[in-house]
């Protein structure tokens, strides 16, 4: 054989081995998925977290109002294709050097895959399951058959290394989605309990109007920092209360319920959220008041603020004062806390951005002087109370009239009225309101009108005018409990929430 044949072979060769190791790569991702599903035992999950910690406050900020929910997307696509060449190192290290010595490759690349899953997650069940799905590869690829004309033993390993990749990822998708998790936002109670007759009576105070969601949303926005959330594990959670107490306390999830419980129809409204978007949400919430576990402990007089830590390291810290009239949040909507909520149990602080409403809630600690957050540190600054706002989500005609509708939140400021110009904001007409939700209801009440008006919950509205048979420009404005009415200036989302009014061109 000449010089080059054997060059030309050689090159041949080591393309093999880097192209089964990639594939090793995606059958290892697609064996951990199969095993540990969207948790953070799935061998991506650590990198996605890696990705987030380092990137640069400026980029995140990017990602936000460019992406908006997609970033979370686009770092877990990222995440993936990363853990692949993480995989795909250590195996094609394996393949060149059983080439070179003439030995078996299988148990190499199952002792490199090893040591990068371990090194990854620490989890036996996924490392286990990722190293075996490389190996598979590789063994796969190795299998002798009859050579077909025209294909030679290289093409023949790749060939044979993609179809076994292609099954592993089709079937590691398929079992690892299986798992739910806790049920979804748009799940509710059957119309039995409280919880029940609270739902009923949100329904049928909504307006029917297409295209705008009723009172209590049917689908919930979800933002976090997370591309993998963390696994609700019920059983084994428990809250801290720390810092600046007489007595530190711990409670387990049957320990929280012990104390008085009650439902609230809360709003949450993300502060990277548009002017007009839609990461505007309400849900009935069940739980157990921030109050009573704080007075359990016995808070020092010298505390000024709470710092909230999460399961994943998130962390905001909140006023005393605000977080006080909180609910710790263990159900939603009837139901269980859902994983994508905070399962087992998150914070609501009553009329403050979303981002300060913790998810999987770990520790309450009190402090005495204020700590910078998560958020804080990263330019954003949605720790205050929300902006009043007023949207326009859905716009329906019949015949010669055409009808707007949308929600309007104020937070515990409350919306006392919502109006709309439907010449640009020349003149302006009051709009039909939903009445105000109920609040603060007992878990055990028989009435479910006990406890007035929820101020924490948006309010639909809805105005119907006669078509003035051409282009116009519908403007909505919402005036909140202190009769101050929302502001007109414009401003975008970063750093403190969007203001201004909203507006829609109509034909």
């Amino acid at each position: 054989m000449g010089v080059v044949a054997r060059a030309a072979r050689a090159c041949r060769a080591r393309a093999t081995s880097l192209g089964l190791a990639g594939l090793a790569g995606v059958a290892a991702l697609a064996s951990s998925y199969a095993v540990a599903g969207r948790t953070p035992r799935f061998v991506a999950a650590p990198v996605a977290s890696a990705f987030v910690d380092a990137a640069p406050a400026a980029l995140v900020r990017v990602g936000i109002e460019s992406l908006g929910s997609a970033a979370q997307s686009l770092v877990l696509l990222s995440a993936l294709a990363a853990a692949v060449a993480l995989y795909a190192v250590p195996v094609l290290c394996a393949l060149l050097a059983a080439d070179h010595a003439r030995l078996p490759a299988e148990p190499l690349v199952a002792a490199g895959a090893l040591a990068v899953g371990w090194g990854l997650v620490g989890a036996p069940g996924s490392a286990v399951a990722a190293a075996a799905g490389a190996t598979l590869i590789v063994a796969a690829s190795r299998l002798r058959a009859p050579k077909p004309g025209g294909v030679d033993t290289d093409r023949r390993s790749v060939l044979a290394g993609a179809l076994s990749a292609a099954g592993l990822s089709f079937g590691g998708w398929l079992v690892g989605s299986a798992d739910s998790g806790t049920g979804g936002p748009g799940e509710r109670a059957a119309s039995t309990g409280t919880e029940g007759r609270l739902l009923d009576r949100a329904l049928a105070a909504s307006f029917d109007v297409d295209g705008l969601e009723p009172l209590v949303s049917t689908e919930f926005y979800e933002v976090d920092i997370n591309a993998v959330n963390p696994t609700p594990n019920r059983e084994g959670w428990t809250l801290d209360v720390t810092g600046a107490v007489e007595s530190e306390r711990t409670h387990d999830l049957a320990g929280v319920r012990s104390f008085p419980t009650e439902h609230r129809f809360v709003t949450l409204r993300c502060v990277s959220d548009p002017l007009n978007g839609t990461k505007l949400d309400t849900a009935l919430w069940t739980g157990v008041p921030v109050r009573e576990l704080l007075d359990d402990a016995g808070v020092t007089e010298d505390a000024c603020c709470v710092v909230l830590r999460a399961k994943d390291g998130f962390y905001m810290e909140v006023p005393l004062e605000a977080v006080e009239d909180g609910l710790l949040a263990v159900g939603m909507n009837g139901l269980p806390l859902p994983r994508e909520h905070g399962a087992p149990a998150r914070v609501l602080v009553p009329g403050h951005w979303g981002e300060v409403n913790v998810k999987w809630v770990t520790e309450l600690e009190v402090t005495e002087t204020p700590v910078e957050g998560y958020w804080e540190k990263r330019g954003w600054h949605g720790t205050g109370p929300v902006n009043t706002v007023a949207k326009l989500h859905a716009v329906t005609r019949d015949g010669g009239r055409i009808e707007v509708a949308g929600h309007a939140y104020a937070g515990t400021r409350g919306v006392e009225r919502v109006e709309v110009s439907t010449d640009g904001g020349r003149t302006w007409a009051d709009t039909d309101l939903t009445d105000p939700l109920p609040a603060r209801v007992p878990a055990d009440a028989d009435d479910p009108a006990l406890g007035g008006r929820a101020a924490d919950a948006w309010r639909g509205w809805r105005f119907a005018y006669d078509a003035p048979g051409t282009e116009h420009e519908v403007v909505v404005r919402a005036t909140d409990g202190t009769n101050a009415v929302q502001s007109r200036e414009y401003h975008e989302p970063y750093p403190r929430g969007a203001t201004g009014w909203v507006s829609r061109t109509i034909d």
